[in-house]
Parts: structure tokens; sequence; C-alpha cells
């Protein structure tokens, strides 16, 4: 659920001078830095609510199944998540198989990627009896509910958004009819389960806004199932504070590049990895994020494993050099990660668990999302039940 801002301006639209670009320039990112500081101030004054009455939240996050998840995802969310649903809210996780068909032709190994993606979420400590895990392809009501949400959205909006700007200019073949409306089936994800808290990054702010957006003109639009709330919760994010971790060559994290290290890797396969990762000729070890960004990267990851801070083992390896790095890094990440590949293993090892599992959060999900649809149709006069 995240997208990489691009200057992509409306189709049709003039060529500005110079001077009317950057004062628009300037505006939107005035407007973009207010929207975020004040998100800022609110998912701080739910953070700290969390702590007094967790129950009151019902969170949806979740996954496109389009391969194994790395150490990237655990530190980046996974972690959070288990946060979370520990301190008390009722977590919802979203496998969003439908969406894997947004930007690519067919649907690749898509079983095997869904029990992959359970699997990890399972063994790091996400628990189905707490955390509802569930398929878009098996909850009907939701993908529906599109349908509505649709009329309340315009082309040009869908245009603005920062994911289908990039796609649109990045890709060699026509936008699909599902990319252009992916942030309307993200504001479907979202709103089935009148969601009223969404962790996300600030990258991922314009996707949620759209959902708030949908969710007041419904109400405007086509009015409630009961007078006195409306159908439609309003959303908050809740935003990650998630670290930046590079890959192991220095470049973004991502399983495309073959620069990650998956959580279910085998403890020699991590050590080989890490070994092969990039650092710099200097052998005195400093934590210098601008400078020695590889090095610094290597650091965090110890810091992340085991509590320390990236300065504490900076100051610990001093001179002894990128091999005593990564030696340090080695061992944090394996002592980690074992417990949860020792869970992983016995996981693998029941299918007929994780399809259990799955079965029960899709019933659940649908038991959902048919209450919310029955209520979106009463609201807009589209109920012809008997009675």
């Amino acid at each position: 659920m995240s997208g990489r801002a691009t200057t992509w301006p409306s189709e049709g639209d003039p060529v500005t001078d110079v001077s009317t670009s950057s004062e628009t320039t300037s505006a939107e990112a005035e407007v973009e830095s207010s929207s975020y500081d004040a998100a800022q101030r609110r998912s701080r004054q739910i953070e700290a609510d969390l702590a007094r009455d967790a129950g009151r939240y019902r969170m949806l996050t979740g996954d496109r199944p389009t391969g194994r998840l790395h150490i990237g995802h655990y530190f980046g969310s996974l972690a959070n998540r288990v946060r979370l649903q520990d301190l008390g809210v009722d977590s919802w996780i979203l496998v969003a198989d439908y969406q894997v068909i947004t930007d690519r032709e067919g649907v690749g190994p898509i079983r095997e990627r869904v029990l992959s993606l359970l699997v990890d979420y399972l063994a790091v400590g996400i628990d189905p009896a707490r955390s509802t895990i569930f398929t878009h392809s098996a909850v009907p009501a939701l993908n529906q509910l599109m349908l509505p949400f649709l009329s309340l959205v315009t082309d040009s909006e869908l245009r603005r958004n920062p994911t289908v700007k990039s796609e649109l200019a990045a890709s060699q073949r026509p936008m699909s009819g599902l990319m252009l409306t992916y942030p309307v089936h993200q504001a479907a994800d979202i709103l089935f389960c009148k969601a009223n808290v969404v962790p996300v990054g600030k990258d991922q702010l314009p996707h949620l806004e759209q959902t708030r957006v949908v969710a007041r003109r419904f109400d405007e639009v086509y009015g409630r199932a009961r007078a006195e709330e409306s159908v439609f919760p309003q959303p908050d994010a809740l935003l990650s504070e998630a670290p930046n971790i590079l890959g192991t060559d220095g470049q973004k994290m991502s399983k495309s590049r073959g620069n990650t290290i998956e959580i279910g890797m085998t403890a020699d396969a991590t050590a080989k990895i890490i070994k092969r990762a990039v650092t710099d000729s200097d052998r005195n070890i400093t934590y210098d994020p601008a400078g020695r960004p590889e090095v610094a990267n290597l650091l965090l990851l110890a810091s992340l494993c085991t509590g320390r801070t990236p300065q504490e083992w900076a100051d610990e390896i001093g001179d002894g050099g990128a091999g005593r790095l990564k030696a340090v890094v080695t061992e944090a990440v394996n002592s980690t990660f074992a417990p949860i590949r020792a869970r992983r293993a016995e996981l693998e090892a029941d299918q007929g668990h994780l399809l259990e599992v799955l079965a029960a959060g899709n019933a659940r999900a649908n038991e959902v999302a048919d209450a919310t649809l029955d209520e979106v149709r009463r609201a807009m006069g589209m109920a012809y039940d008997l009675g």
C-alpha cells in the first residue's frame, strides 16, 4: 500500500510559464506540509490513546503476495502489527491477491505466495485468534463496494494519486483500469470493515486521504442506513517511524534487485548475503549515514536486532573493519530470526493448518463485508428485501 510521488501533468493541461509553475509547486508543497503536520499530531494522539483504550480502534493493513517477505518488511511493518495486536487493537490483515494484477500480466505462483505470506505472518507473532487474516478474492462484498465508490471520485483525482502517476510515468504498457482505480480498491479494503486507523508512511497519506474523501462523499451523496451515524468512518493515519533499511548493495531494498535478506532464509544463506554486502575501504567503522550509508546501514541492522544503538556498535567494532562489522551483523540477524525461522518450518509442514486459518479469516471478513454492503444498499435505497 505505497507509492512514490512524481510530477505528472493532467491530460490537456496547457504549458505554463516558469513563474506560474513554481508558484503552484510552492503552494502545493505548503498544503502537503500542513496536511502532514496535522496527520502527525493526530497520529501522536492515537498512539497515546492506545495505551488507555486500544479496543476502540480497528486497524487495516496488508501486503500484495508478489514474493517472499524480507527483514525490511519485518522491521518496517510486521513488528509494528504485532505490537498493535498485542496492545489490543482489532487487527485486520489483508492478503491483497487481486491487487497483484494491477501492474502485471498474470498472477504467477499465487497460491504458493499467499501461503508463504501467511507463514510469515504467523511466524512473527500475528495471532489469528486476535487478528483477522483474509484474501481479496474470497470476499465478494468488499469488491462490490468499488461500484458505488467509483461514482464518488473523478478521473482527474485518480490520476493525481502518487502510485497511479508513478505507474503511468514508468510503465512500458498501457495502464489497466484496475491500476487506475487502485486507490478506490484500497478505499474499499479499509472501509468494508470500518477500520478507523491505518498504519502508513508519509508517502502513503494520499491513499488514505482518498479513502477519507470516499467515506465523506458517500455520506453526503447517498446518506445513511441509520440516521444517527455515517455508514463509514473517516480513518486516521497511524504514521510509522519505520527505519529505512537499505539492501545489501546499498540501494533500496527490493525483491527484484536480489539485495534482500528474506525472513525465511537459512542462517548460512543469510551469512553469505551479508558477506557480499557493500561497504567501503575505510577500516575504521563509524556511524555516518550521510557520508558512509552502506556501513551505517549495517550498523542500523545490528542495532535493530540487538537494541543497542548504531553508535555503540561502531564504537565497539572500531578498527575491526568490514569483516568484523559483517560478522556482528550476521550474528545479530541470525539470532533474532532463529525462533521465527524455526516456527516457519513448523508452519510450512502443516498446510492444512494454514488453510484453516485463512478459511476462518475469510469467513469473518465475509460476515463483516456482507453486513456493510447491506448498510450501503439501505443507505442508497437499494434494499429490496420483503417485509
